[in-house]
């Protein structure tokens, strides 16, 4: 694992919310809304956006943790920014604070973890749990 960042370094992306993001349960569509599930899974991408500049060749980032606050409703069509920025690193944990924004308006905020770990021992836990 390499480490070229700072606590207080930024990473940045955009989605744009689809019919497939909107709130659905039991395959019941319950608001034509971006869900918080969806919400929630893109957040976890932010993150993961520093990990991908930091693990190494047999190295992966498994996501360990994730809170997050629903703030505002977000339209399909709407294109949602998500703004990471790397809170601390310790050892091979990293934690990064998000923000989620349809222009300037918030809609979700929260805190994401992810563990860089070794590729191939997690391959063999995984075979261990079948």
């Amino acid at each position: 694992m390499q480490n070229p960042f700072k606590p207080g370094d930024k990473k940045t992306f955009s989605v744009v919310v689809t019919h497939a993001d909107m709130a659905k349960l039991a395959d019941e569509l319950i608001h034509p809304v971006y869900s918080t599930f969806a919400l929630t899974r893109d957040a976890e991408y932010s993150g993961r956006l520093f990990v991908l500049e930091m693990k190494e060749v047999g190295e992966e980032g498994v996501g360990t943790g994730i809170t997050l606050k629903h703030l505002s409703p977000t339209l399909v069509g709407q294109e949602v920014t998500f703004t990471a920025t790397l809170r601390e690193v310790i050892k091979n944990e990293v934690i990064t604070d998000f923000e989620a924004k349809v222009g300037h308006r918030l809609i979700a905020e929260g805190t994401q973890w992810q563990k860089i770990i070794n590729k191939e021992k997690f391959d063999k836990l995984l075979e261990l749990l079948e």
